[in-house]
């Protein structure tokens, strides 16, 4: 049976380089046979902003979030988040509640925080 699996990422893409490794594991993991969700918080929600190939990783996040956005991994920010950063539209995202975001996370089989 299929785990459902959270990538919780909090880590500030702006000052360490573990927002955008978070990214490359969230992709990696999508290719097996467990449904994948990635949180995204705080200043993490600049790796899907329309200036995320701006970052320091800029180089490796050109890598891997084309295949995130074709493969439409779902991704949640809180709600407000388009407003408060430039969200690029190519991707699938989620504005939820914080108690919908802390739902989603009790309920996964497996989380990974970053």
């Amino acid at each position: 049976m299929p785990k459902n699996l959270v990538v919780l990422i909090r880590e500030d893409p702006t000052h360490t380089p573990r927002a955008s490794e978070a990214m490359r594991i969230a992709l990696g993991l999508s290719t097996g046979p467990n449904p994948i969700k990635i949180v995204l918080l705080d200043n993490a929600r600049h790796l899907i902003s329309d200036d995320a190939y701006d970052l320091p990783d800029g180089e490796i996040l050109e890598k891997y979030l084309p295949a995130i956005k074709n493969l439409e991994l779902p991704i949640v920010v809180p709600i407000g988040s388009g407003k408060t950063f430039s969200l690029d539209q190519d991707f699938t995202i989620q504005e939820s509640t914080p108690s919908q975001i802390a739902s989603l996370v009790s309920q996964a089989d497996r989380v990974l925080t970053f």
